[in-house]
Formats: structure tokens, sequence, C-alpha cells
């Protein structure tokens, strides 16, 4: 027989199992990945569209070299190799996501499993944003979604949190609950370039 007290640890375990179990999951970490091109020089930078079709850069673009080797941030399968508007693009499946390098030549057939920073292909100048310079333009997308691929490398947005029991900080995107939420961009801020501090 199962005395009280025990069995009243076993049920607030249990119960304790089953609400963890119950809770939504937090956002996932970004995964930590490999710079495509080295060194990295980011000549633009991600500026996602307010609307599907609206205007926006989706990715970064990387200062490189003509014939340059291109590596995969992430560890995956090479999903697609082909001609997208005149570039060629090579993209990278990771699970849920994705990476695009253009404009990219490869020799990997598609379904090809490659590690993190492995190279892919070579960097072509035809199509490239930079022209006549060659750059890669780097995305990473979580379904339809862009995402800043700057993210992977320890990049992107910045945002410091206040102190414990202070509250959020006047002008702080975070306590904006009204910001509409049409996009999943709204309330992702460029990070500043170009600022001078001092005359």
């Amino acid at each position: 027989m199962t005395s009280p007290s025990r069995l009243s640890l076993s049920t607030l375990v249990a119960l304790t199992l089953a609400l963890v179990l119950a809770l939504p999951a937090t956002a996932a970490v970004d995964p930590v990945g490999e710079w495509p091109l080295e060194p990295p020089e980011v000549v633009a930078g991600f500026d996602p569209p307010e609307t599907t079709w609206g205007a926006g850069h989706r990715g970064v673009d990387l200062a490189g070299r003509p014939g340059q080797p291109v590596r995969t941030a992430l560890a995956g399968r090479i999903a697609f190799v082909g001609t997208i508007a005149g570039r060629p693009v090579v993209t990278v499946s990771h699970g849920d996501t994705r990476t695009t390098y253009e404009p990219v030549t490869t020799s990997l057939p598609r379904g090809t499993r490659v590690a993190a920073g492995s190279v892919i292909g070579s960097l072509g100048v035809t199509g490239s944003h930079c022209f006549p310079a060659a750059c890669l333009h780097w995305g990473w997308l979580r379904g339809e979604t862009y995402l800043d691929p700057l993210r992977l490398v320890g990049g992107g947005p910045v945002r410091l949190l206040p102190l414990e029991g202070l509250g959020p900080a006047p002008g702080d995107l975070g306590s904006q609950t009204a910001l509409p939420r049409t996009s999943p961009y709204a309330g992702w801020v460029p990070p500043a370039t170009g600022l001078r501090l001092w005359p």
C-alpha cells in the first residue's frame, strides 16, 4: 500500500511534468553557423519588406571576388541548384530553414549532404547585386519568412534588455504592444550604420 505522503509526492511530480509538457515551446535559439565567404565583409544588410511583395533586401550581401569558394553556413542538404531570374543559385536545406547563395555555380548535385563550412560552389559576377564587382547575396528562410542570416554568425538586430525590476526603457520596441502585426518583421529596426558620434 502506498503511503499518503508518497502518493502526494508522485502526484505532484506527475502534475508538474504534465504542466511542463503542456506549456508552449519558447522561441528556438538560432543555430551557430559559418561565414559563407572569408574574410567576411557585409556591404548591404538585411532590410525585410513591409509586405510579401514589397521592396526590401531579403538577405545580406558579402563582398567577394570572382571564383571565390562559397561555403554553406549550416550543415544540410543541397535542395536546389539552378538559375532564377538569370542568376545561378544554390539552396541548402537545414530542416525547417534553408539558406540561399547567389550568384554561385556548383558541380554538386541536388540531394548532396554538406557539413557546415563545406565549399558548395564558387562566386560569380553575373547577376551580382554589386555588379560590376562580385558579392554574394546570402539569404535565410523559415518557410516563406525571410530571416536575417547575420543571426547565424552572431550579427543581426541587437536589443538590450532592462535591468530586472526596472521595466522597459522609454521608446523600447518591446513595450509597444499596439504595433500592427501585418508583417513578421513588424518591430524590426535595421542596425545603425554610418553614425558619427563627434564632429
